[in-house]
């Protein structure tokens, strides 16, 4: 038989958890956002979604959601990634393959015969 401290204790943490999780789950939502925009060479877009992960990021910090330490990490992770598609320069989509008109076909790809052994 536990305590009834200890079976408070248990509903409080438990609360403690939910309200964590769905920060947490935030926060990873909106770093994944920015990385994706890095990742595509919007980095107009991804300016403003680094600032607001950066943000999300200090405020779990200081509510002890994580802890502070890995809270730094993750944002100069994040700004190291900006800093580098910021100087890289801009993407340009490829080209799209002209088709081939109607009624022609492709020649066959040639095969190499296999060697018996």
């Amino acid at each position: 038989m536990t305590s009834k401290s200890a079976q408070k204790q248990v509903r409080v943490s438990s609360r403690r958890q939910m309200r964590n999780k769905s920060a947490r789950s935030s926060l990873k939502t909106s770093i994944t956002k920015a990385e994706k925009l890095l990742f595509t060479g919007e980095t107009d877009e991804a300016k403003k979604v680094v600032e607001e992960a950066i943000t999300l990021l200090d405020k779990a910090a200081n509510k002890g959601i994580i802890h502070s330490n890995n809270a730094a990490r993750r944002k100069t992770r994040l700004m190291k990634k900006l800093n580098q598609a910021s100087a890289l320069p801009p993407v340009e989509p490829e080209p799209e393959p002209e088709s081939e008109p109607e009624g022609e076909a492709k020649p066959a790809p040639k095969t190499r015969a296999k060697k018996a052994k």
